[in-house]
């Protein structure tokens, strides 16, 4: 099967001398986010859990820091934070990218499934955002969140745990929205559907049974292809924007057409 992607084209989002902290950006999607914030002149931060990845995902953003931390944990979240106003002084730009949607099958759910996936997809952004938000008010500066259309609407197959924590995600976005901006910070989410890159749950489908995979877009999305993560590191670079200023507490929905409700 050949997928038609393009390549984007760079846009000036007055983002320059912004600095963007990233977590879960060692490969795939967060990567491909830090890359196109970083091409519009951002300092960007690197974030992940596994120290080789980052070394291999730092060599491509010079002038970049990496810094290894499980923003699960509060105090991993606190020092991830510290370290990135140690570095450049100051916050811009917060992307909580860190998610995982490995779960069992739906009614084998158990009680470390539901908190794997909580902290995975909940916590990992409630600590971010509680642990950055005085250097945020410092800059009026913004979040962006990476859920799910998972937490849109109930997606056949999905597991119960992910697509739950990613609705509370959702749910937590449109509620602290109005808190944070008395602090003048917005605080937006993009709810991707299905995204391809190399390595990907995707990827690996389509070695498997390229069959299934070609059923599953002709019949479940109107435009029959997948995203791409360029595709959600652009519309990030323009939330984080100026150009956006009118915006909080939205959930975009970004999935080639996918969701019906």
């Amino acid at each position: 099967m050949k997928y038609n992607f393009y390549t984007s084209q760079k846009m000036n989002l007055d983002l320059k001398g912004k600095t963007a902290l990233i977590t879960g950006s060692s490969k795939g999607i967060g990567l491909q986010i830090a890359r196109s914030l970083y091409n519009q002149g951002c300092n960007i931060v690197l974030n992940s859990r596994d120290s080789d990845r980052l070394k291999i995902a730092i060599d491509s953003l010079p002038g970049s820091i990496s810094v290894i931390a499980d923003v699960t944990k509060v105090s991993e979240a606190k020092y991830l934070t510290e370290m990135t106003i140690k570095a450049f002084g100051k916050l811009d730009i917060l992307v909580c990218n860190v998610g995982n949607s490995k779960s069992v099958s739906p009614g084998n759910e158990s009680l470390e499934d539901w908190k794997t996936m909580m902290n995975d997809n909940l916590y990992s952004t409630t600590n971010m955002v509680e642990a950055s938000i005085n250097y945020l008010e410092k800059t009026k500066g913004n979040i962006i969140c990476i859920s799910s259309i998972c937490g849109n609407e109930t997606i056949p197959g999905a597991p119960i745990t992910y697509s739950t924590a990613k609705a509370a995600l959702n749910k937590y976005v449109r509620g602290i929205s109005r808190n944070l901006a008395q602090k003048s910070v917005r605080i937006n989410a993009i709810s991707p559907g299905n995204i391809y890159f190399e390595g990907s749950t995707w990827d690996l489908k389509i070695k498997s049974d390229p069959k299934i995979v070609e059923q599953m877009l002709n019949n479940e999305v109107p435009m029959k292809t997948f995203g791409k993560p360029d595709d959600i590191a652009n519309l990030v670079c323009y939330l984080a924007s100026p150009f956006s200023s009118f915006m909080t507490g939205s959930i975009i929905t970004l999935d080639g057409g996918q969701i019906r409700g």
